[in-house]
């Protein structure tokens, strides 16, 4: 048992990921991320995220490399996936086909990691759904303050749609359960394993809250229209990775992750929900 220690560094400068001591036994587990959330205005999106998400990556592996190190968890999204072509569950041979810079830097540092596996990198590639829990609320804190006022809640469509979320300790007991194994080569689907509508799931935070908010519901097409050009005039209520599924019926197949990573989710969209909240 070692005492964790802490340190501070930029991953975006390799001068400053290559101070941190890396050693040829480690498991390296890449979770900094540039989030959805504040949302950031287009012309600033691309270096925003890819600074971060993709080359920060790089510079991660590269630091391993030098270390004689070839153990890594990677975090990336299953926004790579973009808007659903096959029913759901989604598996994790679905094509990608990311929607804006936030999913497609994620994409970038995907097809790094595979490559490298070429040259001896043991690498999960983990793609969780809308990560949740205590203190990890993100784009939710708007919802949420809705609630907390008792305003209405406008939904993107008629709510009917199930929105798989998946509980921040069960990414991380995911990480761990590869670790375990060594690190599992591949690509793993992250989320809960019943996750309910979204009319329910609402219902539920709004009920369990003392709330007296109602649920509004929308016609999506339109609400994306909106939308849409809110985010061309730089003044984005949520931006596309978030609204263009909104409505669509977004469940991944988590069957092949449970099964080779020996790896099961613990919490339901609901619990996570009002733990959040």
């Amino acid at each position: 048992y070692r005492q964790a220690e802490f340190r501070q560094v930029d991953i975006t400068d390799p001068a400053s990921v290559a101070s941190v001591p890396i050693g040829p036994d480690d498991v390296v587990y890449n979770m900094a991320a540039r989030m959805l959330h504040p949302i950031i205005k287009r012309r600033e999106r691309y270096e925003y995220f890819y600074s971060v998400d993709y080359h920060g990556g790089v510079h991660i592996i590269e630091a391993m490399e030098r270390a004689g190190c070839n153990r890594l968890v990677q975090f990336s999204t299953d926004m790579v996936y973009g808007p659903l072509q096959t029913p759901p569950p989604v598996r994790v041979d679905h094509p990608r086909k990311p929607i804006g810079e936030y999913s497609a830097s994620k994409m970038a540092i995907e097809d790094y990691c595979i490559a490298k596996r070429a040259q001896g990198l043991r690498v999960s590639l983990f793609r969780p759904r809308l990560i949740i829990g205590p203190g990890r609320v993100g784009i939710l804190g708007k919802l949420f303050h809705l609630i907390r006022l008792n305003l209405p809640v406008a939904m993107v469509g008629n709510g009917k749609n199930r929105y798989q979320m998946v509980s921040v300790f069960d990414c991380a007991s995911a990480a761990v359960c590869s670790a375990t194994k060594g690190v599992v080569n591949g690509e793993y689907n992250l989320g809960s394993a019943d996750p309910p509508t979204v009319r329910h799931l609402l219902s539920e935070v709004i009920r369990q809250g003392g709330s007296k908010s109602i649920l509004i519901p929308t016609v999506a097409a339109p609400a994306k229209m909106l939308l849409r050009f809110l985010d061309r005039i730089d003044l984005p209520v949520l931006v596309p990775e978030q609204f263009e599924i909104a409505d669509h019926d977004y469940v991944v197949d988590i069957e092949p992750t449970m099964r080779m990573l020996d790896w099961k989710p613990r919490y339901g969209d609901i619990e996570m929900m009002n733990e959040a909240y």
